[in-house]
């Protein structure tokens, strides 16, 4: 079962010109687009299967600061003053709140790991600082976890992503974007060494530039261009329960479970410490540019070999503008939660905060998130071809940088001064 998107009204067919093309209908590729659309740049996006039908819509909805690397938190902090925006700015609630973010360690090794972190960024002035066992009481009651102590960043915060994709596409177009949905884009035309259009399974659009936003597709769009995207699959089991009373506002992490609150009163909980890691040939291919990621998170990786592999194995690595390719074959990616994953959460849950033996799950899902060797996106122009600007690779923690990082592909594509700076995220770092 996948979440439930709240609805937005799309153009059933595209033009035949417009100045930018977004491929990929999720949240980055739809904030780009109100970028352009507001500084009346003409554009149009155009989405395989469903606005934020894969992980814009699966993922947690948190938005934090804590935890990222210290080249990514620029991008973050900027990410918060539009969070904070987004409401007026789109005209309708997307669930942002600012009630924190809170993890949790068990021993002096993980506690280890936060104030290394701490450390690592202390030149940013961020509001982040450890908690004491004592704190962690007073912050989130009724626990009975034995904690060493904790990681707590106020400012950090939450959005609801069945809310906030909806609410941008649908002010992308008041402001004079285009999306269509069911429309994969095959490939694309390039003229004198640049790009100068796309194919899609509708016809062709004459176009400036373009702007990949294709999440897990990515890769394979760029492989039939004969361009290397190093990105590999991992998938996250998810649940919600129904409405309850819970223990706090803040969103807690810890090692083997998470929690926050969702906006119909329940709590969107996850399994911290475990994701499936489905191989793929792609495995093959690039496993030893992941080593150390490898190393450094082998406990948590449930690797196994399986159908994924031979469904994955059967889409087509290379084909022509005629064809119908991988992204009409599978619309959107729409994996099964694993249910011990989440009957696990709930129960680490439970006996770190008894109140949560009267949740009853409401919903659970998955969704597959497209991880790079450093964990960090990549958003930048692609060298070897003018005119393709990449805004993909968010390794899981996309959303909560959504606003900013949408805002920056579009800065890079019209050629504005940048948001942020944008060298860490150059495409060029993996060559």
């Amino acid at each position: 079962m996948s979440p439930v998107i709240d609805p937005v009204h799309t153009s059933p067919r595209h033009p035949d010109a417009t100045t930018v093309v977004i491929i990929g209908g999720g949240i980055i590729g739809l904030t780009a687009a109100l970028t352009l659309a507001e500084r009346n740049i003409p554009v149009v996006v155009l989405e395989k299967g469903r606005i934020a039908g894969e992980q814009s819509s699966r993922n947690l909805g948190w938005v934090r600061k804590t935890n990222r690397h210290a080249d990514d938190i620029p991008l973050a902090l900027a990410a918060d003053r539009l969070w904070a925006g987004m409401p007026e700015r789109v005209g309708s609630d997307v669930g942002y709140r600012q009630a924190g973010i809170m993890f949790v360690g068990r021993n002096d090794a993980q506690m280890g790991m936060h104030e290394g972190w701490l450390k690592s960024v202390e030149h940013l002035g961020l509001d982040s600082r450890l908690l004491s066992r004592d704190e962690i009481a007073r912050l989130v009651p009724g626990g009975r976890g034995e904690w060493a102590g904790g990681l707590y960043t106020p400012s950090d915060a939450r959005a609801e992503p069945t809310l906030a994709a909806s609410a941008i596409a649908r002010a992308a177009q008041a402001k004079g974007a285009v999306i269509v949905e069911h429309c994969a884009v095959r490939t694309l035309q390039t003229s004198a060494g640049r790009v100068s259009g796309v194919v899609t399974e509708q016809g062709e659009i004459r176009c400036d530039q373009v702007l990949l936003a294709g999440g897990l597709w990515s890769r394979k769009f760029l492989g039939n261009l004969k361009i290397d995207l190093p990105t590999l699959p991992l998938t996250c089991s998810v649940l919600r329960t129904e409405a309850m009373a819970g223990p706090t506002e803040i969103a807690v992490g810890a090692p083997d479970f998470s929690f926050r609150k969702h906006k119909d009163g329940g709590f969107i909980i996850t399994q911290r410490g475990k994701l499936d890691a489905f191989l793929t040939w792609d495995h093959v291919l690039l496993g030893t540019r992941y080593l150390p990621q490898l190393k450094a998170q082998r406990d948590i990786l449930k690797i196994s070999l399986g159908k994924y592999f031979f469904k994955d194995l059967a889409l087509a690595r290379r084909w022509k503008a005629v064809d119908v390719t991988p992204f009409e074959r599978v619309r959107v990616q729409d994996p099964q939660a694993n249910t011990a994953l989440n009957d696990e959460a709930l129960r680490n849950l439970r006996a770190a905060w008894p109140v949560f033996e009267q949740a009853r799950i409401a919903s659970a899902w998955a969704g597959t998130i497209d991880v790079t060797p450093d964990s960090n996106p990549v958003i930048g122009a692609v060298p070897s071809l003018p005119g393709l600007t990449l805004a993909t690779g968010f390794s899981g923690h996309g959303f909560g940088t959504s606003p900013a990082a949408g805002q920056l592909a579009a800065d890079l594509v019209a050629q504005h001064t940048p948001l942020i700076d944008p060298s860490p995220y150059r495409f060029e770092r993996f060559a």
